[in-house]
């Protein structure tokens, strides 16, 4: 039986991504030779990279604005280190909305003091802040615009009157927005592009190059553009399932089109959750993500019939952050409207049982 799977990363893909990914492995453009140990400059992987570059920077709308799309190594968090060493000359304000935002001031603080302009950590990150103020002599704004541990979303971009700087790991390509108010955008493939191995990073050019320090070449966005995402051999199979992964949202209609099927999930599981007594949402109403989904029993007498439940209907994936506990219902781009139908269902039979 093909499970549900509400992983929260690495995550879903499409079925036909799987198979074509499959097949490349075995027999890459029938050359007789698996994707795997083709030399990363041939021109069939070179193609491929430059494919899902201008995919990424189509999809967003960035095309033409001055925008570059990398496909780097070292996930999301060698991103907070980057975005630092790259942007940061003064001083740097970040909005504190979960774990991941948390880790990203961290490691900026290896450089300079750093500006929180208003963090949820105090409430257990179960809601967005609002109304903060955003000073217009620092170097960027940095946010994080979907929470996957505590499942809260940004619903709305601050206009920033500095570079603005998101990492968009869990809920890339899945709603339409001025995907120009940012300045440079980074995601860790895993949730909702790709499989694990490659970090997409879109970064405005005129806001490189303006840091006194010496940057380590493996560090420095202006290295990786000019090598075209080739400075050293890049995660191929990575790259290529993106790829592939990019090519299924633009022929479903792309970012517009995923955000009805998005938005028609996230109805249907908000609605169970509210309407059933047995469960209890984590996350404010108003800021809960159309991503991941997150919630508890309200009697934790019923976790070992739900949980037998879940198993029964085919549902993975499921189980809370360990630092938070209870239940996490990832609906990225490619889990299907069924699957979700499908935990309501047990859902709504477990209130039947109690």
């Amino acid at each position: 039986m093909k499970k549900h799977n509400f992983s929260a990363g690495p995550s879903i893909l499409p079925q036909e991504v799987l198979l074509k990914a499959s097949e490349a492995i075995m027999d890459f453009n029938n050359d007789g030779l698996s994707l795997l140990e083709i030399s990363h400059r041939s021109k069939s992987f070179v193609d491929v990279m430059e494919k899902a570059r201008s995919l990424a920077l189509e999809l967003l709308g960035l095309e033409g604005k001055g925008y570059k799309a990398l496909f780097l190594q070292g996930g999301a968090s060698t991103q907070f280190l980057m975005v630092a060493l790259n942007l940061l000359e003064k001083r740097a304000a970040y909005l504190n909305t979960g774990t991941w935002s948390d880790k990203a001031v961290k490691e900026a603080k290896i450089y300079d003091d750093i500006l929180e302009v208003a963090s949820s950590k105090d409430a257990g990150y179960n809601y967005i802040p609002k109304g903060f103020d955003i000073p217009s002599d620092h170097d960027y704004l940095h946010i994080t615009s979907n929470n996957t541990i505590f499942g809260t979303q940004m619903k709305t971009i601050p206009n920033s009157p500095i570079p603005l700087v998101c990492d968009m790991s869990s809920d890339i390509f899945s709603r339409t927005l001025d995907y120009s108010k940012f300045d440079l955008i980074y995601a860790g493939a895993q949730k909702n592009m790709g499989p694990a191995g490659t970090t997409l990073v879109i970064v405005k050019e005129d806001v490189l190059g303006n840091v006194s320090r010496k940057i380590p070449s493996m560090m420095d966005y202006k290295v990786h553009i000019s090598k075209s995402s080739m400075f050293n051999t890049p995660p191929v199979f990575a790259v290529y399932t993106s790829m592939l992964t990019l090519e299924w949202l633009k022929n479903l209609g792309g970012i517009k089109a995923i955000e009805e099927v998005n938005e028609m999930k996230a109805r249907v599981m908000y609605s169970e959750i509210d309407l059933n007594p047995l469960f209890k949402g984590y996350a404010n109403k108003e800021d809960r993500s159309n991503m991941n989904a997150t919630f508890t029993l309200a009697n934790e007498d019923l976790k070992e019939t739900f949980e037998t439940m879940l198993k029964e209907a085919g549902i993975s994936g499921l189980n809370g952050h360990r630092s938070i506990g209870g239940y996490r219902a990832s609906m990225y781009n490619a889990l299907p409207l069924d699957s979700v139908k499908a935990l309501v269902e047990v859902m709504s039979e477990l209130e039947t049982k109690a």
